[in-house]
């Protein structure tokens, strides 16, 4: 499965022992600009058997660029919710109580950074956060390439009004 494949939920989880815990639009991720940078996304992925998970992703470091006073974009961000005992002083990563974990279980949040491969167990999580796009243009600049469309442009041009334009144009 790679990053650019969007995958349905329901295919995701049929092919793979996995739950797509979230699969949504990172709101805000995309540079401000004359024309704005485009959101990344957020999936999150809960592994139901014991497997071994390898990420390859870029810009986990350096933001996407902005270009003629647009905004940059915001980095990526590849999370690995590991299950611990409860107490547990030598796991590394940002130690927090999880709701939805029983009463002798942490979990931690370890950013796997842009390439690694990890053991995962089940009822751990990986949250790959994507990169935003970079805007562009001055931020406040109203877009001079906005133009009006004609309302029934959807419907017009359609194979049925091709097929109409064609046979008047034959006859």
């Amino acid at each position: 499965m790679t990053n650019t494949r969007i995958t349905d939920a329901e295919v995701f989880e049929r092919r793979y022992p996995v739950v797509l815990r979230e699969f949504a639009l990172r709101a805000g991720s995309g540079g401000r600009g004359q024309h704005p940078g485009g959101d990344g996304v957020v999936r999150d992925i809960e592994f139901r058997i014991p497997l071994q998970v390898s990420i390859l992703s870029e810009r986990r470091v350096y933001h996407p660029y902005g270009l003629e006073g647009g905004e940059d974009g915001e980095c990526g961000l590849n999370v690995w919710v590991r299950k611990i005992p409860k107490g547990d002083v030598n796991a590394e990563g940002t130690t927090e109580k999880d709701e939805k974990k029983s009463e002798d279980e942490d979990v931690i949040y370890v950013n796997l950074g842009a390439k690694n491969t990890a053991s995962m167990q089940p009822g751990e999580r990986i949250i790959v956060n994507t990169p935003g796009g970079g805007g562009w243009g001055p931020i406040g600049e109203e877009s001079k390439a906005i133009r009006k469309d004609d309302p029934k442009h959807g419907w017009r041009g359609g194979s049925v009004h091709s097929r109409q334009q064609t046979a008047e144009a034959s006859a």
